[in-house]
């Protein structure tokens, strides 16, 4: 007896289950089917807003490009003169650090 009151128990356990997600399946359809009609009621003042979005982002593509056409050859002339620059003196630093490490007296 107590053993058919556990089936029957899991049984009606089980069925609480499936009916409790066909609720669930059924509010999350109407949810997306309002979702739904208010996107496309809205879509077609939103294409004008994506258009022009896009629009905008072209222009703005084009004018760094035509600023990158303009300076790259500034931005390589600048890179040249700083890698040719090259200073034939020794850091006192690093002068005081070779004489310490080989014992040599400053020379001064």
């Amino acid at each position: 007896m107590i053993y058919s009151y556990i089936l029957g128990r899991g049984d009606r356990m089980k069925q609480a289950k499936v009916e409790a997600q066909e609720l669930i399946d059924a509010y999350r359809g109407e949810k997306q089917e309002e979702f739904n009609n208010m996107a496309l009621s809205k879509g077609g003042s939103e294409g004008n807003a994506s258009a022009k979005l896009q629009a905008e982002t072209n222009a703005e593509i084009t004018r760094m490009q035509a600023k990158f056409q303009s300076n790259a050859q500034k931005a390589v002339d600048v890179l040249l003169s700083k890698c040719c620059e090259v200073s034939l003196e020794v850091p006192s630093a690093r002068v005081r650090a070779t004489q310490k490490e080989y014992g040599v007296e400053s020379i001064q």
